[in-house]
């Protein structure tokens, strides 16, 4: 494994920052990978792959989540299996495959957004994930996160069923209002569904 760059997981899974995936690892590169993360103590990168790659783009998107891993076991099955936490928003700028097949992105680390308490504008919606976290029994400790519009629009794209395509919009928006802005006629379509 080398040293240098971050490794790439791409998936066909969105990990948005504040957000915990689990994931079953049996491909020896990415059991190698899990390894030398979990040894060094660092962060790998999960990107979205794409469908169809056209021809001279990445086989990915460009905009993904560094992931802590934060658990781990060994299945009945004997598969690993790790939980991860979605960190840092990054860019990927460029992306080699080692002999190994692992792929080695070269990644610039993504600006957090500025965190502030969603508009009044957005109050609906705040309480609306509440009672959805609170039936659903996730995100135990919550605390004051209803306070933050990055973490109320990341968990609402985390946790809607949207289109893989509306969930990297949703990733890549690096504005809490757009992102919420962009989720609010979803959300109200969702819900006149289910009525």
């Amino acid at each position: 494994m080398s040293d240098q760059g971050v490794p790439i997981f791409p998936l066909r899974t969105i990990l948005f920052p504040g957000s915990k995936l689990p994931l079953r690892i049996f491909e020896p590169r990415y059991l190698d990978m899990v390894s030398h993360c979990m040894r060094s103590n660092i962060e790998f990168g999960i990107v979205l792959s794409r469908k169809v790659p056209q021809p001279g783009m990445l086989e990915t998107y460009a905009t993904g989540t560094l992931a802590t891993i934060i658990d781990w076991n060994q299945g009945d099955d004997g598969l690993l299996g790790i939980t991860t936490l979605g960190t840092n928003k990054f860019e990927l700028l460029s992306m080699t495959k080692q002999e190994d097949g692992l792929n080695i992105g070269e990644i610039r680390i993504l600006e957090k957004e500025e965190d502030f308490k969603a508009p009044s504008n957005f109050d609906n919606m705040v309480n609306l994930l509440e009672a959805i976290l609170e039936d659903v029994d996730l995100y135990h400790e919550r605390d004051n996160f209803f306070e933050s519009a990055s973490w109320v629009s990341f968990r609402f794209a985390e946790i809607l069923p949207l289109k893989i395509e509306d969930k990297q919009k949703c990733l890549e928006f690096d504005d809490p209002i757009l992102r919420l802005n962009f989720l609010e006629p979803l959300i109200k379509l969702i819900r006149e569904k289910s009525q």
